[in-house]
């Protein structure tokens, strides 16, 4: 599993919400998990938006920026 790191600064304000571009190179065959950080500096599962842009930009969108991750595990090739 790899992960990709972000920070609060990182976020830009897209209408209502805040998105943050986590990486160009995530394929499409990846699941993502996003994981904020909390007060205790220990990581949890949340349930974001991942927006897909069609030159395969990836986003994570929340309702306001936070210090973060995405972990990904590729799928294996048949």
């Amino acid at each position: 599993m790899a992960s990709i790191n972000f920070s609060k600064e990182d976020f830009v304000k897209d209408g209502d919400r805040y998105k943050v571009e986590v990486d160009q190179g995530v394929g499409k065959g990846v699941d993502l998990i996003v994981e904020r950080r909390n007060e205790s500096g220990e990581y949890e599962v949340i349930q974001a938006e991942i927006i897909r842009s069609p030159d395969e930009r990836v986003f994570v969108a929340w309702s306001e920026p936070f210090d973060g991750r995405v972990v990904t595990d590729e799928y294996k090739q048949l």
